[in-house]
Order: structure tokens, then sequence, then C-alpha cells
């Protein structure tokens, strides 16, 4: 069992909208978490059927409760006619929701209601690293944080279940897509370009598809919460920037999968894009949790110096190598960016196990960094 960082129970007012991706462990939290809540389990196919037909029967059903008893709402996108009833409830009753699902899609396609801005949208991410006693690093960064695939020495079969679980639900069950074929190449695509900046026009050559269409692709991935971007750093102060964003899948054991990276080897460069996105998913779920305000961005020049990750406006940047030996080469980008903001905190995470401070750098052992991360003494 896993003690889940996200402090659900001190977010909850009149309602919350919980996202996020497949078997993240939201219904495991909620049951956990709110074990006398009145619970819908919308993955039921005779109860979603049944509210499908009768949604006014799903309001019929509360009206006996109390007001402010919390009512839980699993897989609410499977049936977003519910969202009427649900806030008739909350102005009408006083009853409070949680309304968890995988995608935001649907409910946004079907312009369902939206509470009059009652619930609070919020996203719990795959395991972090604090959250797991006895972190195994390796494990992580091929298995991924998802909960049941870093639970087994080898996940390979539990992550094909899962791609193929995200393609007959998310994909053909909502026909997000016209062709799923094509949209099963661009995803492979995609896992190969996991990080990299996104060229619209080549990830469309390498699929056969439009550049528009790679566009609703990618928008598509990030509906229903299975990858997410991030935007370029624009603040020029003297070297011209790339423009254009980065995208991450939401975990780097899909990302692996997809890729066929099913043994990764240190000192690879496939292993230093699985370490590096690894980090990546950590510090977004840090960000998340926290409610920080402060934008992840990444810095890259047209000479292509780059820095992995910059908070908020130049405050912080992270360098992030998967490297055994922290040489100076390794810090040429962070180097570079002080020079421009002078300002910034420079920190370099790596497998160097001897965190130091090298000049003006911090060097983080990648779990000290992670234990600093959730300790706040980093962001």
């Amino acid at each position: 069992m896993y003690k889940r960082i996200f402090d659900i129970e001190n977010r909850i007012d009149e309602g919350m909208f919980l996202f996020g991706g497949r078997q993240v462990g939201k219904s495991t939290l909620l049951k956990e978490r709110f074990p006398k809540a009145v619970y819908f389990d919308l993955l039921k196919s005779d109860l979603r059927n049944r509210f499908r037909q009768h949604p006014e029967e799903f309001r019929e059903s509360l009206l006996r409760y109390q007001p402010q008893t919390l009512v839980i709402v699993d897989e609410i996108q499977k049936v977003p006619e519910l969202l009427d009833e649900i806030h008739w409830l909350m102005v009408n009753r006083d009853l409070y929701f949680i309304l968890s699902g995988s995608s935001a899609r649907k409910i946004k396609k079907s312009g369902a209601n939206n509470l009059g801005g009652r619930a609070v949208p919020y996203t719990l991410y795959p395991l972090v690293s604090a959250e797991i006693p006895d972190f195994d690093l390796e494990r992580a960064v091929q298995n991924g944080m998802i909960p049941r695939h870093y639970a087994v020495s080898n996940a390979i079969n539990r992550m094909r279940a899962y791609v193929d679980l995200y393609i007959s639900e998310e994909i053909v069950e909502e026909a997000a897509v016209q062709n799923v074929d094509d949209f099963i190449r661009f995803l492979e695509i995609a896992a190969i370009s996991d990080g990299e900046i996104i060229n619209y026009e080549n990830i469309a050559s390498d699929c056969g598809v439009s550049a528009n269409t790679v566009k609703s692709y990618y928008k598509i991935l990030k509906e229903t919460l299975l990858g997410f971007e991030i935007p370029a750093y624009r603040k020029v102060i003297k070297r011209k920037l790339t423009k254009a964003s980065r995208f991450y899948l939401f975990d780097v054991g899909i990302s692996n999968y997809l890729t066929k990276r099913h043994h990764l080897a240190p000192k690879t460069p496939e292993y230093g894009h699985a370490f590096e996105h690894l980090v990546m998913q950590e510090i977004v779920a840090y960000l998340g949790y926290t409610d920080s305000e402060e934008e992840l961005t990444y810095w890259h020049t047209y000479d292509d110096k780059e820095v992995d990750a910059i908070i908020g406006d130049a405050r912080i940047a992270i360098e992030i190598k998967s490297t055994d030996h922290v040489e100076n080469k390794h810090k040429e980008g962070l180097m570079v960016f002080a020079k421009e903001h002078p300002d910034t905190r420079q920190i370099l995470v790596s497998k160097d196990r001897v965190s130091r401070r090298s000049g003006n750098v911090d060097l983080y052992y990648v779990a000290d960094f992670f234990k600093a991360l959730w300790s706040h003494d980093i962001i």
C-alpha cells in the first residue's frame, strides 16, 4: 500500500473533479480516504446503462441523505448527463461531490454542465518517489510509476494491457478519431519523440497524415491525460530561442513500452531519455500537488544550448543528466543560461552519488533531489 501525498481530504468544499490517467490510483485513494461516502462506480455497465437512460433515478436515490453528505461518482465522463442532476443536488440539497475520471474530453465535448464553478478540478498523478518505501530508481526508470506497473519486476504484459485498454475505451469507445490505425501509429511516433521539441510536420510525414491531424491527436493525448506539454521559455535576452513545446507521455513506463525499450541499459541514450522523463514527471507532480502558480518551461537556443526545466521567471534552472560523474561539460547549458539570467538558482540532477556544490551549480544525486523536492527545499 502506498501512502499518497495528495491531501484530498483537506480540499473538499462543495465539489471536486478528480482527474488522472487510468490506473494511477484514483478509486483506491477515494475508497481509502472516504470509506463512509456514498459511492457510485460507473464502470459497472448495468449502473452506467441505467443512469444513461434514467438520469433522474440518480437524483432520486440521493434525496434521502442529509446536507453535506459526500457522494463519489467514479468515471463520471461515462455518463456526463448526470452533471445536471449533480448540480441540482448541490444547489438544492447541499450535497458534496467528488467526481473522478480518466478523461475530461468527453465532458467538454458533450457540452455537459460544468456545475457553475462549484467543482474544483484536481489531478492525481502516477506515483512519486516520496510515496514509495525503499524507492527503486532503476525499476521506476524502466517500469514507470503507475502503481500496478511499478509493483512488479517485469511490467511488459501489464503495459500491453494498459495500452490496449486506453485504445479501446478512450479512443474507440469515444470515437475520438476516424482512423484508429493512424492514431496507433501516431502514438508510437509520439513515444519515440517523447521529451523532444514537437515538429508537427515531421511527425505528420512519419505518420502519413496531415499536420492538423497530428495537432488534434496531441490534443486527444492531453485531454485523455496520457501526456503533458512543456512550453518553451520565451524571454529573449541575447540568444534566439526555440518557441515550440516539448511533449511527454504522462508516464515513462508507457513511453518505454511503446518504443520497445524493454531492457534499458545505463549509459545509453535511451536510458538517458527515460531518466530525464522520470525526473520531469516528478517535477510536474510536485507543482500540481502544491498548487504552484509558477510555470514550468524549458530553454533551448537556436545554437542548441538548452536547460531541461525552468521554474517561473528564471527563478530556478534544472538540468537533468544520467551520468554517474558530473563534469564541467554537463553544466554548459546552465552556465550559458545563467549568463543571461544571473539570479537564477542552478541545479543539475544526475546519478552521480556525491551531491555537492560546484561553482554556482547545486549538484544533486537524483535520490537526494527527490527528497529535497518533497521537503520543499527546491521549488
